[in-house]
């Protein structure tokens, strides 16, 4: 499943993305739904890499069994990769045939062919190989090994930058999505077959995952709804401070703070203020942090001083925390 957090980016990367190629709200919902899919692609694509690998270690250990001139080694070749008990179960599931079909993942290509095969070059020449080819054929050694291998996989060169050059949208992404997959691959035990669900990285079957998507793409239909509003409230906060000077990327932050505080009645105010400081040191200037933070605070008093922040449940904070703020704490300079 998605992260809120992981969300929240990908929302702002298409709002950003309007501010470059206005469009309206229904093509920019349009989008958002065509982004978080073509993360499903990705994490197939990634997982589709670990059971091609293997595939094409079977491929080579049989070309060299039948070179003219086999070595001893080649002519009885350990044949543990190409068998790996966790790797072959991966590889008959349903579920990740379906999502590979679904993905249209397509290894044909001279290119992709000798990334994988100078992959398992690489690969047969770690210690750590020698180490599980000598060791008992379990399905946790095999897992554990499988698991090494899908990292090196991740983080080699070639084969990384021929799976990100299928999406404009993956570069960012490649990173996050691996470390999911490869968190998932570690949580499936010996009872994996071929019915064993394999989780996308937004799956449409299970219900966090719905409410973890609608989150998302209310906060970006609200956002786009109410943006000059919240530039009027931005203009009124800033203090010696020319609103012409205030990063792009802080004023949509803050249209998507907005939007959060009004919109979303279970989310407690620090969860919405914290989310937001994170994304400005994630994709914004230095000095962001503290302008963020500032304003939203002056955001918070104005916005329930006019009753339109309503929280309920979790979403709940001591008001009295909000009546010691000093407003001029933060200052936009």
């Amino acid at each position: 499943m998605l992260s809120r957090h992981f969300l929240r980016s990908k929302v702002l990367q298409v709002i950003y993305a309007t501010t470059i190629d206005p469009v309206d709200i229904t093509v920019a919902e349009r989008n958002f739904k065509h982004s978080i899919s073509r993360l499903n692609d990705l994490g197939t694509i990634q997982l589709a890499t670990l059971v091609h690998f293997v595939e094409t270690a079977g491929q080579i250990i049989d070309e060299a069994q039948h070179k003219f001139l086999p070595t001893e080694e080649e002519r009885n070749p350990n044949r543990r990769l190409p068998s790996n008990l966790f790797v072959c179960r991966l590889a008959d599931n349903y579920d990740l045939r379906h999502h590979i079909e679904d993905s249209h993942v397509n290894w044909n290509g001279v290119e992709y062919d000798e990334a994988f095969r100078q992959a398992y070059t690489a690969v047969s020449q770690m210690a750590e190989y020698k180490t599980y080819l000598a060791s008992e054929q379990t399905f946790a050694n095999d897992q554990q090994f499988a698991l090494k291998v899908f990292k090196y996989l991740m983080n080699q060169d070639a084969l990384r930058d021929l799976i990100q050059s299928q999406s404009l949208l993956w570069e960012d992404d490649y990173d996050q999505i691996a470390q999911y997959n490869f968190m998932m691959l570690k949580a499936l035990d010996d009872t994996l077959d071929e019915a064993t669900p394999i989780r996308l990285m937004n799956d449409e079957r299970y219900d966090k995952d719905v409410d973890a998507y609608e989150f998302a793409r209310h906060l970006l239909l609200a956002t786009l709804r109410h943006r000059d509003e919240v530039e009027a409230m931005i203009r009124k906060n800033l203090r010696g401070w020319d609103f012409d000077r205030v990063a792009s990327m802080d004023v949509l932050l803050l249209n998507m703070a907005v939007a959060e505080l009004t919109e979303f009645p279970s989310i407690p105010e620090g969860v919405t203020v914290d989310e937001y400081i994170e994304l400005s040191k994630e994709f914004s200037t230095e000095r962001s942090r503290l302008f963020i933070n500032g304003i939203i605070d002056k955001f918070i008093i104005e916005l329930r001083s006019a009753g339109r922040i309503n929280k309920s449940g979790r979403g709940i904070i001591d008001p009295s925390l909000l009546d010691n703020l000093d407003s001029d704490e933060y200052s936009a300079e």
